[in-house]
């Protein structure tokens, strides 16, 4: 049996994979390994577009040092010649401009052909790229990439669980696998994974033939799909679900096993859930993956939001209320930008400053944020401790209201920040407003008291979050996840969604069950 060792561990910086197999004849000593890829989340139902300026894009020996496994003296680096091409990668957000898009799309196919005779490619993706006037812009540019390396090269991607797996994409990879936890604490560890299993196939294949190399893929299309506050690994059928993996991918015959929830915001026919299973054993890569799809198929109805769901009226009632444990929480839940959402959606902050209950209590709450850039320099302009009248948000969606106007006092400016920039705190009677010169979420402490904001100092903190991250999490005396309106709406059947493949639960829920079979596919 394979040992696969849990990998549930919040340090990414560790190495989680056991030595690499050792080298059988016919495999590869040190082969070449390409890196490239594009990843973005994206939201179609946010009006705001993901152009240049949204990606950060690695190169050469920026890329290579980009993954902790790869350090120098680290086994994974050892075994490989690392040709590290091009990754572009970006904070969640509206769909991607398709010129961008396809000039990424043609660096990375061009530095594949200008590399030289490459043995395989970790493909480092996220699943869920929505491009304007695409339907399956990962499909495509795996197809791209496939094509541009030709037969004999090996792909291995990593994904987020929140990605979508077309067939085109899943037919043009050799291996694949995602995250097994939400909040994504082994994100670089799946990267690491995916990397190790493209390595011990080349070390361990036997003959000249490279379809030896190339393991089966069993793939199963789960119509369900739900929103990521539904399928926290923290709590239970997810918990449950993604607990079963380990297991199945230790089994004799099998490499890995994945479970993909699939991505919610985006209209796209291959948004739903996915079950993949890879390995040599046909029968068994067959009877693990379709087990797996009729255990998240049975337990569809029983998913559940991974805290209390409030109105944000009924939030603030609850924030404020006498005895109430502090800091108590409050998720702006349809404007969280880690999900794709536009990030400068007002609604929350402007019945927030409207609030009559909320301004007669003896609390204090900061709203964490809006971006916009006019907004920052007017308060820079201002300086701390002066007054200013201004509007600010809604310049990229205001579906759901237009800009809010703060009159107050300048509470802090902090500059530099290499996300936000410049970001300003507007002090409105009990509300502190961050304003940020571009789009940034807040998932750390250290987010706050760099802006002069103790989070333990404040009664209420409302961020435009879903499920908390690991250390707001833990700071979280009480918590509501507030069902607001924007560009990742968690109530997903007002959102209007038209381009789903039929059957999709919840949208169809007329008792039919679907045959779930796998389909058992080699390159």
């Amino acid at each position: 049996m394979t040992e696969h060792p849990t990998i549930h561990r919040p340090d990414q910086s560790e190495v989680w994979c056991p030595p690499l197999p050792p080298l059988v004849a016919g495999g590869l000593a040190r082969p070449r390994i390409g890196i490239a890829g594009i990843s973005i989340e994206s939201s179609t139902f946010s009006p705001h577009i993901s152009g240049a300026e949204a990606f950060t894009v690695r190169r050469g020996a920026e890329l290579l040092a980009y993954y902790p496994f790869l350090d120098d003296g680290q086994e994974l680096r050892n075994a490989a010649e690392w040709v590290p091409l091009m990754h572009a990668r970006s904070l969640p957000g509206g769909a991607v401009d398709p010129a961008l898009y396809a000039a990424f799309r043609d660096e990375i196919v061009a530095q594949i052909r200008n590399a030289g005779p490459l043995d395989a490619l970790f493909f480092d993706i996220h699943g869920a790229m929505s491009v304007v006037g695409m339907q399956d812009a990962e499909g495509d540019l795996a197809r791209h990439v496939q094509a541009a390396l030709g037969d004999a090269a090996l792909v291995s991607a990593s994904m987020d669980l929140h990605g979508n797996v077309s067939f085109e994409l899943l037919e043009n990879v050799d291996l694949i696998t995602c995250y097994r936890m939400a909040p994504h604490e082994d994100a670089m560890n799946t990267k690491e994974r995916a990397v190790f299993n493209l390595l011990a196939r080349l070390r361990a294949a036997t003959g000249a033939d490279v379809q030896l190399r190339r393991p089966l893929k069993a793939w199963v299309p789960v119509p369900v799909l739900l929103p990521g506050e539904k399928t926290s690994t923290r709590i239970e059928p997810a918990k449950g679900l993604y607990e079963e993996i380990p297991a199945v991918a230790g089994l004799d015959g099998v490499l890995d096993a994945s479970i993909w929830i699939g991505y919610a915001w985006a209209d796209e026919p291959r948004c739903q859930a996915y079950v993949v299973v890879t390995g040599d054993d046909g029968n068994v890569v067959r009877r693990e993956s379709e087990r797996l799809a009729r255990l998240f198929w049975d337990a569809r109805r029983d998913f559940s939001f991974v805290a209390e769901t409030a109105t944000l009226d009924e939030g603030i009632e609850a924030a404020i209320a006498p005895g109430a444990p502090r800091p108590y929480f409050l998720s702006d839940t349809g404007d969280n930008p880690t999900a794709g959402g536009a990030g400068d959606v007002t609604w929350t902050l402007a019945r927030l400053l409207d609030s009559k209950a909320l301004a007669a209590a003896d609390v204090r709450l900061v709203h964490a944020s809006i971006f916009d850039a006019g907004a920052v320099a007017q308060a820079v302009a201002a300086g701390v401790g002066g007054a200013v009248d201004l509007e600010a948000g809604a310049r990229v969606d205001n579906n759901a209201h237009g800009p809010v106007r703060l009159r107050g006092t300048v509470y802090s400016i902090t500059e530099g920040d290499p996300t936000a920039g410049t970001q300003a705190v507007i002090q409105v009677g009990n509300v502190f407003a961050i304003l940020t010169e571009r789009r940034k979420p807040f998932h750390h402490i250290s987010d706050f008291s760099q802006l002069g904001l103790d989070p333990a100092e404040f009664e209420v903190i409302v961020v435009k979050i879903g499920y908390l991250e690991p250390e707001l999490f833990a700071a979280a005396a009480g918590w509501k996840l507030a069902l607001t309106p924007g560009g990742v709406d968690q109530d997903l059947l007002r959102l209007g969604h038209s381009h789903l493949a039929g059957g999709v639960f919840p949208f169809t829920d007329d008792g039919a069950t679907p045959a779930l079979a796998a389909v058992v596919h080699r390159r």
